[in-house]
């Protein structure tokens, strides 16, 4: 795979192409709002098109075919358990359910069930807790990156503010495991906990390891495994357990995840340096000015020459601000791009090889279309 396979970013479309440009096609609304723009005080829930449920689009129409009945009982769900007697409260809530997006894990989980001899009423259960335990994740991060938009809509923490964002993930992750403690057995909870956790400790180390640029290429995977791929992984796991999977057969099935969420968020890592800020849902370009070494990174220090090594090393020391526009040429002349995308591929095949012994039919035929969407996604 080199780089004339495609990307494409999360909101509409960004393809590489063979002579390595990005092109972008816009189909959201402007953003003008500065990532670091202050609270405007106004907290009327905007959401725009681009922000319906996965059920209003045609590709999540046909990926989520099989399992379009259960992931709607995922979604009444969600609303049935994030109310508040305040109606603040319930804005807020409604507000972070719609930043969600694509329900991944959620219907990662219902397929994976339907592949292994149907959906459960438990499954449905587990598919909100791990959405309300994504939402949550996601509402952290954005105070993190201090991202203004997330899928065309205002993250929590440009409509409302830090405060609240940090109190809607705790939030979430509350109910979250109130709900996972109504199943007959103490599994969920269990495993979903562990994976927060997880989740929360690829978080810290990269916080913990900003502007390192020493960060090798298996500590790298090591914190996305964490931080993104974790949740994927018991999404699987827990399917698997609850349709009397063995052992075996539960730790290769949760690898399709593991692996998914790891090309997944390579595929981020690319779109953060060669998106367009204007063609997607999301601020992008914070990496670099936050002192986040992504595999590019890895890969442009990797195969520098020492005088060129240390040129670079400069500018990442230097002001955050400048760093992506003083080392974009050095990227671009290095194999940092083709090295991104043939990497996503691999982590996309092993996911299909984890499921290869599913039976076959629409549900894994699904599976197999997520794994090729992973990097190659048009919104």
């Amino acid at each position: 795979m080199d780089a004339s396979e495609t990307f494409r970013d999360r909101s509409d479309t960004v393809q590489v192409d063979s002579d390595s440009r990005v092109s972008g096609t816009r189909n959201g609304v402007a953003q003008s709002e500065s990532r670091r723009s202050p609270p405007t005080g106004d907290h009327t829930v905007r959401v725009s098109k681009n922000s319906a449920a996965p059920s209003a689009n045609p590709l999540l129409q046909r990926l989520y075919g099989p399992i379009a009945k259960p992931l709607a009982d995922v979604e009444a769900t969600l609303r049935s358990q994030l109310q508040s007697p305040f109606e603040g409260v319930s804005a807020l809530l409604r507000h972070g359910v719609a930043l969600g997006g694509k329900r991944l894990r959620p219907a990662v989980h219902l397929l994976m069930a339907e592949a292994l001899g149907g959906v459960k009423p438990s499954n449905i259960t587990i598919g909100a807790v791990l959405e309300m335990v994504h939402t949550a994740t996601l509402v952290h991060d954005d105070v993190l990156d201090e991202a203004a938009t997330r899928r065309h809509v205002p993250t929590i923490n440009a409509q409302w503010n830090n405060h609240t964002s940090i109190l809607l993930g705790d939030y979430l992750f509350a109910q979250s495991f109130q709900l996972a403690a109504t199943l007959d057995y103490t599994r969920t909870c269990q495993w979903v906990g562990q994976a927060a956790r997880l989740v929360c400790e690829g978080e810290l180390r990269q916080v913990l390891g900003r502007d390192d640029l020493e960060i090798d290429r298996d500590t790298y995977f090591e914190i996305i495994q964490g931080k993104t791929a974790e949740l994927c992984r018991v999404a699987c796991s827990l399917a698997a357990a609850e349709a009397g999977c063995d052992a075996e057969t539960t730790d290769r099935l949760a690898e399709y995840g593991n692996s998914l969420g790891i090309a997944f968020q390579i595929a981020d890592d690319f779109l953060d340096l060669w998106g367009d800020d204007e063609a997607v849902g999301k601020t992008l370009g914070t990496d670099l000015e936050q002192g986040k070494i992504t595999l590019p990174i890895i890969r442009l220090l990797e195969t520098a020459t020492p005088e060129r090594r240390n040129a670079i090393l400069t500018v990442l020391n230097g002001p955050a601000a400048d760093r992506i526009s003083q080392i974009r040429n050095w990227l671009d002349q290095s194999d940092a791009r083709e090295f991104t995308v043939a990497t996503a591929a691999e982590f996309k095949q092993r996911a299909l090889d984890a499921i290869a012994d599913l039976p076959t039919g629409t549900a894994k035929n699904c599976l197999i279309e997520i794994a090729e969407f992973s990097i190659q996604r048009s919104f």
